[in-house]
């Protein structure tokens, strides 16, 4: 059986109704523990779909996946080095930096254990502002009260990185919220501050929340900053997020992403990692309907874009198997 360790925090196991297991025993099973991220993210319904795929054969693999809801990136990668995770979804840009062994991880280094699985959907940087503030670019928030994340997600991460490219230090705000992103949108229709950031999915929870509670809208992100973050860094790239997709954001919104990643340590057994990854490819069309913003998933995109560390073995068998690498 995998040994991994259990911490604090909401647990849920996402089971098929499939009934008492055939060919395995109880005691032969063995446990998967995706981390993700908050409840109203795209990170934990991710993950509840990749231990869905999962967990439909378990009768045949006698594997069972359950799904974390964490502090986010940043937290997933430590916990997965730590080995009280199985595997993380993590922004892109949280893994090179863990896999380099730069930024947040300058003194614990690079993790060299850390493997890439596939990716899944894109994630622009999002900007919610309340409206009647003035708030129309990026530059407007100087002296606003803004939300900035936790410590250990990955919107916090990149809201770094991005004030480091503007130079940018938290005295440029009137306020700073360091909010998660369950409570974040809550806060900003309570008037708890003025603005927001999320590195997120589309559609989101906690963005509709935030736009239909109170009068907010999503701004463009942009500037000689970001067109030098996206330039110098293969993990970044322009994006923009569709018109309509929220009450009150009839326009199309500019700014820039990364890619939700899937992540596990070379540590994990060559014969999970296949059978997850099998799981979710040769069935990709009935996870796509999963949530809406996998509905643009490509295999052959799913095994390159926003990868920085090497793949796990165990999934290079199964691209290798049918002929995608």
């Amino acid at each position: 059986m995998l040994k991994m360790k259990s911490f604090a925090g909401l647990l849920i196991f996402v089971v098929a109704s499939l009934g008492p297991a055939s060919g395995v025993l109880a005691s032969d099973q063995r446990y998967l523990f995706i981390g993700t991220g908050g409840v109203t993210g795209v990170y934990y319904p991710t993950g509840g779909s990749i231990c869905r795929m999962i967990n439909s054969h378990r009768k045949v693999h006698g594997i069972r996946c359950g799904v974390e809801s964490t502090l986010g990136s940043v937290y997933n990668i430590l916990k997965i080095r730590e080995g009280d995770l199985s595997m993380g979804v993590v922004q892109s840009d949280v893994q090179y930096r863990a896999w380099k062994g730069s930024g947040e991880f300058v003194q614990i280094g690079p993790d060299k254990e850390l493997r890439a699985i596939f990716s899944i959907h894109s994630e622009p940087f999002t900007l919610v502002a309340r409206k009647g503030l003035g708030i129309q670019r990026l530059e407007d928030l100087r002296g606003k009260r803004v939300n900035i994340g936790n410590t250990g997600s990955g919107q916090r991460a990149t809201m770094d990185v991005l004030m480091h490219e503007l130079g940018w230090s938290l005295s440029v705000f009137s306020q700073v919220s360091e909010l998660k992103s369950l409570n974040q949108s809550k806060a900003l229709c309570d008037n708890r501050f003025d603005a927001m950031v999320f590195t997120v999915g589309h559609p989101s929870a906690s963005i509709k929340e935030a736009t239909t509670a109170c009068n907010s809208s999503l701004v463009n992100v942009g500037g000689a900053a970001v067109d030098k973050m996206i330039a110098e860094n293969p993990y970044y790239s322009a994006v923009s997020i569709p018109a309509g997709m929220y009450r009150g954001n009839d326009e199309e919104v500019s700014t820039f992403g990364v890619s939700a990643t899937l992540v596990t340590s070379s540590k994990m057994p060559d014969d999970v990692i296949y059978i997850l990854v099998k799981a979710v490819f040769d069935n990709l069309n009935t996870f796509k309907i999963l949530h809406p913003a996998f509905q643009g998933l490509q295999k052959e995109q799913m095994i390159s874009e926003g990868l920085s560390a090497p793949l796990h073995s165990g999934a290079i068998r199964y691209y290798k198997e049918v002929g995608l690498m």
